[in-house]
């Protein structure tokens, strides 16, 4: 018999502190904040141009409904496909070429035109405009270690909300001075300035390549001696997308997230004739109201953000911090649209849609959080791109369904509309409270890579 070998042991490189993200990262999270904001003010301007359209290319309710749909026909698609190519490109790139391709699908429209020429610039805007979003998200959570990322991300999204805020009085007085096509031009010549400045001061982020695990402990160094012939020590293969989507978590974010961008989508293209319609208000105070829900909807993605953070911080997990606070906050969003038929007054029933409106469309930094934290870096563009794909189809249903409303019913569709909307927020709390749990498919996931 020989002696045994002694069992090399691998050396083991110290923990490393994290580096805490510099003003750099601050910088590029303020642009994309701005990107978003450009962003969400080319999805509303034509939601405050409505009455505008409709009389001036004399369309019906069904017909204005469908030209906002066309803007999410390709919108799913190009997520995606985006997506899986921004975890092999330059993000700031994929960002520039966005930026300046809303610019000049606005142009077509603001020129002239009737309905097609509508419906064709929209679609082309969609597919631009669909990656927005999560490539965003990953480009600001590139320059942050995954315990900082509640805050960055909740910006973000807080862009969507800011971006209404601005251009609804700001694109309103426009439409009503100068009329809706050159508030098209407005929102072009945005889109072209945020490009300049992205050119010249976009980056990628080093961040970008880390998971949440090895953000704050480096792992064991093996030595030849451990790896030469060792099946153990073997590199697993990649991780597939369709372990990350066939997860719980993924099922029920994707599924929370859908039912909470309906809400969204209500606001961004019927709230204002909602508001004027449906409730009875003047011209110039929907112009004003259409922005609170917004604004709510700013507050609690900065509560929820903030909330999340501690909670995290304190050892408590993200099924808890991320899962079931979404749910609730979808739960309040489903209690305002389902109380809004049994307020009374308008006053009421205005608040009650304020609610259900905020609250409703506050789920984004749970969703894209979530999947970053479950998808390893490698993976997370298509994660999280094939998440807003899906997400998004709900853009392309709800203004259809509801201008369907309101053609067969009226002043009675608008109110219809809202409760269809709690029904539909009810299932994503549900889902969001059963389903997500990101540590734990996390670790199940990669535990059956290695099988």
């Amino acid at each position: 018999m020989t002696a045994a070998q002694p069992t090399a042991v691998p050396p083991v490189t110290p923990i490393r502190a994290v580096a805490e993200p510099g003003r750099r990262a601050w910088i590029i999270t303020g642009l994309l904040v701005v990107f978003m904001m450009v962003n969400f003010a080319d999805k509303a301007v034509l939601g405050l141009a409505a009455e505008e359209i409709r009389a001036d290319l004399d369309l019906t309710a069904t017909q204005f409904g469908l030209a906002n749909s066309a803007f999410f026909l390709m919108f799913s698609v190009a997520g995606a496909a985006v997506g899986l190519l921004a975890d092999r490109v330059s993000l700031k790139w994929l960002l520039l070429v966005m930026a300046l391709l809303w610019s000049v699908a606005q142009v077509p429209t603001a020129l002239g035109g009737g309905l097609g020429v509508l419906i064709a610039t929209r679609v082309l805007l969609g597919a631009a405009e669909g990656p927005a979003f999560p490539v965003a998200q990953q480009a600001a959570l590139s320059w942050f270690p995954d315990h900082r990322r509640n805050l960055p991300g909740a910006l973000i999204t807080l862009g969507v909300t800011l971006g209404v805020i601005t251009a609804a009085p700001g694109l309103s007085w426009v439409i009503q001075h100068h009329g809706w096509r050159a508030a098209l031009w407005v929102v072009a010549a945005a889109g072209l300035v945020w490009a300049v400045a992205w050119f010249l001061l976009g980056a990628d982020g080093r961040h970008r390549d880390a998971t949440a695990p090895t953000d704050t402990v480096s792992m064991p160094i093996e030595s030849p001696a451990c790896t030469a012939g060792s099946p153990e020590s073997a590199v697993p293969p990649p991780l597939s997308y369709r372990r990350i989507f066939a997860s719980r978590t993924w099922i029920g974010t994707t599924v929370a997230y859908f039912t909470s961008y309906w809400a969204v989508a209500l606001m961004l293209v019927w709230l204002p004739s909602q508001l004027r319609h449906g409730l009875g208000h003047s011209a110039s105070a929907a112009g004003t109201l259409v922005v609170l829900p917004w604004a709510l909807g700013a507050a609690v993605l900065l509560g929820q953000a903030a909330l999340t953070g501690r909670l995290m911080r304190r050892g408590v997990s993200s099924r808890i911090a991320r899962g079931r606070v979404g749910a609730g906050l979808l739960l309040v969003g489903a209690t305002g649209c389902l109380g809004f038929p049994l307020a009374d007054g308008v006053a009421m029933k205005t608040a009650f849609l304020i609610v259900g409106l905020g609250f409703g469309g506050a789920f984004a930094t749970v969703a894209i959080t979530s999947v970053t934290e479950l998808a390893p870096a490698s993976r997370r563009g298509g994660a999280l791109g094939t998440m807003n794909a899906v997400v998004t189809t709900s853009g392309l249903l709800a203004p259809a369904v509801v201008g369907s409303l309101v053609d067969a019913q009226g002043s009675g569709g608008y109110q219809n509309s809202v409760v269809l909307t709690g029904l539909i927020l009810l299932v994503g709390a549900l889902a969001a409270y059963l389903l997500i749990d990101p540590a734990r498919d996390a670790v199940r996931t990669s535990a059956r890579r290695h099988l």
